[in-house]
């Protein structure tokens, strides 16, 4: 089948795809078409007799991820462009390498020492009890703990703020419990909700349950959540009071906690708070909370299917014809000088995915990305964030359609993150490394064209002062 697309192109017309006003009006109701999931829809039948092997190949594309959720086909679809080839850091190498030498804490205290931030944490992250004995690691530990500020902004490249204290503290927990206690209580009032998230990690393990019973009802979801799971680890229904105070907020992480500590709970009055909740978390109509839902109901003895979140968008966005027919489109996203500053340029694969680019640039353009924050950090695999959420379970109200394609994640690819297949939240994670993996069920929009250095030493909590569309090239 590969051999008759690229026979189609070889034999397509010579003038450019799609130039008149019938053509485009063509692929927009394709893109419709594909959008809805609706096979019978005229425009495909159109759009493959179409005289122009591009707008074939689109209709074509259309059916596949129609009739296949993992649209098997796609293989067969003629390569595309691909995303440029970025070099490693240097200092990726030795993050990777420290994994086989997570018993050797010699290795872990010289790795403290590592010229960059995200090997020190790791090292930090890998210390175990049996370090506990090396006096010198554990000094180091408690220093980055003594020396965590009040004010965590970020201003230098590459620096760090309250990671250092907080990545310190929890490995303190672990191998030197009696000074992480010592010096739990302050950063369990920090200002900084990162900070008392990491107080809440060492408390449990620390099984600190009453510091816990105190977090867990924290100002932030966050922060709620892991006092919430550390709990129900520690004492189980013994702290049933304290989730349903949280059944009663508003952050979604912490409600979905809530809802997975109490089920099977022998308080009488659990199932209708559980009831409740589910109620009002049905009427806020957010697609992305489906996690929270689905942890009420099952928290009720109820099916995930007994859960309808509202329909993904269908509205056809207003870039995703020119995206399609090939229009280069970029996105600025400059850090905040809080984090560090710099900015990266990130390209559209309209190519690919020319709806979901376009709505991405529509919630570019409303400012939807503003302000947000890189709330998963892992070095090694990939960045998450974007839009109003700090964490897993907020995104748009309303799903995004997978537009499965042929570029294979590679480093500096920008996907979307779901909940399934048809699930797109609206959050961006960037392929720090190759992840072919991720072929089979994320879509990839957009990637990284400039500044992927500034990528490399995002550190959790990093937020997107902006995100603004460049000016189209003269």
């Amino acid at each position: 089948m590969n051999k008759l697309w690229i026979l189609l192109l070889l034999l397509a017309p010579a003038p450019g795809l799609a130039q008149t006003r019938a053509d485009s009006t063509l692929i927009g109701r394709i893109l419709v078409a594909e959008d809805r999931r609706d096979s019978t829809d005229a425009a495909l039948a159109e759009g493959m007799r179409h005289g122009d092997a591009r707008v074939r190949l689109i209709a074509g594309r259309a059916l596949g991820r129609i009739r296949d959720p993992l649209f098997a086909a796609r293989d067969s679809l003629p390569p595309v462009a691909a995303p440029p080839a970025w070099p490693e850091p240097a200092w990726r190498l030795r993050y990777r390498a420290l994994a086989a030498r997570r018993a050797d804490c010699g290795a872990l205290r010289a790795a403290l020492e590592d010229g960059a931030w995200q090997v020190r944490l790791r090292a930090a992250g890998l210390a175990e009890a049996p370090c506990g004995a090396d006096s010198a690691l554990v000094r180091v530990l408690s220093g980055w703990v003594d020396a965590l500020p009040r004010d965590t902004r970020r201003r230098a490249a590459g620096g760090v703020s309250w990671h250092a204290g907080a990545h310190a503290e929890l490995a303190l927990a672990r191998i030197a419990p009696d000074r992480a206690r010592a010096r739990l209580g302050g950063l369990a009032t920090h200002p900084d909700w990162h900070v008392r998230l990491y107080a809440a990690r060492a408390a449990a393990v620390l099984a600190d349950t009453p510091r816990l019973r105190t977090l867990a009802r924290d100002r932030d979801g966050n922060v709620q959540e892991a006092a919430i799971d550390a709990l129900s680890k520690l004492v189980g229904h013994g702290a049933d009071d304290v989730y349903l105070a949280a059944l009663r907020g508003d952050q979604a992480q912490a409600v979905r906690a809530a809802a997975i500590a109490l089920k099977g709970s022998p308080v009488p009055a659990a199932r209708a708070a559980v009831e409740t909740a589910f109620a009002r978390w049905v009427r806020r109509a957010n697609a992305s909370e489906r996690d929270v839902r689905v942890a009420l109901l099952d928290a009720l003895g109820r099916p995930a299917s007994d859960d309808r979140p509202p329909p993904p968008r269908f509205d056809l966005p207003a870039d995703a014809v020119a995206l399609a027919l090939g229009r280069e489109v970029r996105v600025r996203m400059t850090m905040s000088p809080d984090a560090g500053g710099g900015s990266f340029v990130v390209r559209m694969r309209g190519d690919v995915a020319p709806i979901m680019a376009a709505r991405v640039l529509a919630l570019v353009r409303e400012g939807y990305y503003d302000d947000g924050s890189w709330h998963r950090v892992e070095p090694d695999f990939v960045i998450q964030g974007g839009g109003p959420g700090t964490n897993e379970y907020v995104g748009h109200p309303r799903y995004l359609r997978d537009e499965l394609g042929t570029v294979a994640h590679p480093r500096g690819t920008v996907g979307m993150s779901t909940r399934g297949h048809d699930s797109g939240d609206a959050q961006w994670f960037i392929n720090l490394k190759d992840n072919p993996r991720l072929v089979r069920d994320y879509t990839v929009f957009a990637e990284v064209v400039e500044g992927i250095a500034v990528v490399d030493r995002i550190l959790e909590g990093d937020v997107v002062a902006s995100a603004r569309v460049e000016p189209a090239a003269r």
